[in-house]
């Protein structure tokens, strides 16, 4: 049976897409027909020769590089563009368009502020003019331990108009696990915030600078941002240990012009770190070029953002959709910057903010749209008649969330399901605008993205689940780890298990319809009698219990050949974990998937264990109830909630329905 399919667009919204008029510009210009009502024909075409696609970008997008040669080389080692030099930053101010706004900011206790891209260049310009005085140059690295606040997107626009490597981590990271990613990287500014808002509350953060500044023998400058409103509350003792923002935001030594440094086509743009919950962090590092090519194809294209519109993303600085939402501005849109907590004073703010501000193209985290299914949010019909586009990350959003948008949010609404990741700061699969939504199911394999899903033995496979896997080399893959100087470390990361070819460590199903289901990490597979079993299955049927809040499942191998799979729950308040309850949740997992999904234990614990980027940590549980060491299965300081992980420590999960 065909999913039900919950939206799809009209004949209009095609002819208005960007795609269509890609694939027109195409037919004129490289003599290369595509029908709106064929994307899988310019996919193919896409992969099948990836040189001749990602060029065509550079034209289309009017790109005025200088290169010898397109594409060079093997996975993992290839060159792409050889000769062009460009700047990240300078395409984003290239495309300013003053008829909108750059910015718009809302916090927890601000109202909107508008920032207009004459400001913002001017306060670029100054940043830049500082660092550069600083003795800041192409390749040096700057770092911030900051909100998401204007100060984060001047810093790091600063930053890379310098040909400066820039790198961020949210002031909710604790000092450890801020300094064991920035100390891999040496760098010689930090931007700080002396302290951040949540829930209301605020937490100051000075105790950490100073620790960030004791473990960072490389700093030649601290700069801190203030909070006006919590001026009392935090404000930092003048010293020469530190300037503050105001010192620098209009610097003397700055002007009204900003320059901008080219640099290589793969020279480093800024760095990711992975999550680091089982050793150190990978210093994920991604080039100027890769990064905007890359950009302007998914903002442009899967996204289909156009001039003028408002983009918004609920991010921190710590989250690669952070550095993804300010890609918006390569395509004209207006960037929408929250900083806050989303369920802050109630559930509704953040779709009071899309109301209120206007907002076209709104993205959240499936386990958002989860929370507002519990807490029953319903708007009326017509709540939010800009909102052409919503988008959805961070975890599999399943058939119920899906359905539930077109019910409880806005019936026309086209839902941008997407997944990538850290290590390529884009999405794999994900939203497109000539494509119906099918209920539960991601719309498409993106251009340019060779993606297939491999069986045992590495053969490609439709209609069943396998190993995510790209074929193809794209040029926002990685250009290295930071300290990873032969490539050792890249490469057992991504193609140790297939040479040549990138294993994302995900399991992934790609349907007849070329349609594709995200089914959580390979490497937290469950194994029932031989069939492989994603974990995000589990989630997704047990979740959308209303006495279930949270939940967690693991595969824990006997020395028989056989395994015990406990489930742990997280119950909503007042709900006790019944034997009732208990046949509910196995009748639910039977009824949806199989009787394979049915756990062999069912233990109640007060939280779930995540990382500080919000993902659900499955691999250190595993390791824990299987023997091993706190030391040896889980690096804490990268854990958001580090009680919840010795919980772990207590239970023992052989412990019978």
């Amino acid at each position: 049976m065909l999913p039900t399919i919950l939206w799809q667009p009209t004949q209009n919204e095609l002819a208005n897409t960007n795609l269509a008029h890609y694939f027109k510009w195409l037919g004129e210009h490289r003599d290369y027909h595509f029908s709106v009502d064929n994307y899988q024909s310019a996919w193919e075409w896409s992969v099948r020769d990836p040189a001749r696609f990602w060029e065509s970008l550079v034209q289309y997008f009017d790109l005025k590089w200088e290169y010898s040669a397109v594409l060079s080389g093997v996975m993992p080692r290839v060159k792409w563009f050889e000769g062009a030099k460009l700047n990240y930053a300078e395409e984003i101010f290239r495309r300013a368009n003053d008829n909108y706004p750059a910015i718009l900011f809302v916090s927890e206790h601000n109202s909107c502020t508008e920032i207009t891209w004459h400001q913002l260049r001017n306060q670029v310009a100054s940043v830049a003019n500082y660092l550069a005085d600083c003795g800041i140059n192409a390749g040096d690295r700057v770092v911030g331990y900051l909100p998401n606040r204007p100060e984060a997107t001047v810093a790091m626009l600063a930053t890379i108009s310098l040909g400066a490597i820039w790198s961020s981590a949210s002031p909710d990271f604790g000092a450890e696990s801020v300094i064991e990613r920035f100390a891999q990287i040496e760098p010689k500014i930090l931007f700080a915030a002396v302290g951040y808002t949540y829930g209301g509350k605020w937490f100051d953060r000075m105790d950490v600078v100073s620790a960030l500044q004791d473990n960072l023998p490389t700093l030649k400058q601290t700069i801190v941002v203030e909070n006006t409103l919590f001026r009392e509350a935090a404000s930092p003792t003048r010293s020469d240990a530190y300037i503050t923002w105001e010192q620098i935001e209009n610097y003397p030594g700055a002007t009204s012009e900003l320059n901008f440094t080219r640099v290589p086509f793969d020279h480093p743009l800024w760095i990711l770190f992975s999550s680091g919950t089982t050793g150190m962090p990978k210093a994920i590092t991604h080039g100027h070029g890769g990064m905007l090519l890359e950009h302007l194809k998914y903002l442009t294209f899967h996204n289909d953002i156009h001039p003028g519109e408002r983009f918004f993303w609920y991010t921190t600085t710590g989250w690669m959709m952070w550095n993804f939402t300010h890609a918006a501005l390569l395509a004209g849109a207006t960037i929408v910057l929250y900083d806050g907590s989303p369920g802050y004073p109630t559930i509704d703010r953040l779709w009071d903010l899309a109301k209120d501000l206007a907002i076209n193209h709104f993205g959240i985290g499936a386990a958002f749209i989860l929370s507002s299914m519990k807490a029953r949010v319903s708007l009326a019909p017509d709540t939010l008649p800009a909102l052409r586009c919503m988008g959805v990350t961070g975890s599999p959003l399943p058939p119920e969330g899906f359905e539930w948008i077109y019910q409880h949010i806005k019936p026309d609404v086209w839902l941008s399901s997407m997944s990538g990741g850290t290590d390529v700061c884009t999405a794999w699969v994900g939203g497109n605008p000539l494509l119906p939504v099918y209920k539960g199911e991601i719309q498409c394999r993106c251009l340019g993205c060779a993606m297939e899903s491999y069986d045992e033995n590495g053969t490609p496979q439709v209609g069943v689940v396998g190993e995510m896997v790209i074929t193809q080399p794209m040029p926002c893959m990685p250009v290295r780890f930071w300290n990873d100087p032969d490539g050792t470390r890249y490469f057992n990361s991504y193609f140790e298990e297939y040479p040549g070819i990138w294993r994302h460590g995900d399991w992934v199903l790609i349907t007849e319809r070329n349609t594709v289901v995200i089914l959580g990490r390979s490497d937290a597979t469950l194994n029932r009698q031989g069939i492989r079993i994603g974990t995000s299955e589990i989630y997704r049927s047990v979740e959308k219990l209303l006495e279930i809040q949270d939940s967690l499942i693991v595969d824990l191998p006997q020395a028989d050949g056989t395994s015990f799979m406990p489930l742990f729950v997280v119950l909503a308040k007042e709900i006790e974990l019944t034997d009732t309850l208990k046949k509910r949740i196995l009748q639910t997992l039977r009824s949806d998937f199989s009787p394979r999904h049915v756990p062999d234990s069912i233990i109640e614990v007060p939280e779930i264990p995540y990382t500080i980027s919000g993902k659900k940590i499955e691999i250190p549980v595993k390791k824990l109830l299987m023997g091993k060491s706190l030391e040896k299965s889980v690096n804490m300081g990268a854990v958001r909630n580090p009680d919840a992980i010795l919980h772990f420590l207590k239970i023992s999960p052989f412990t019978k329905l």
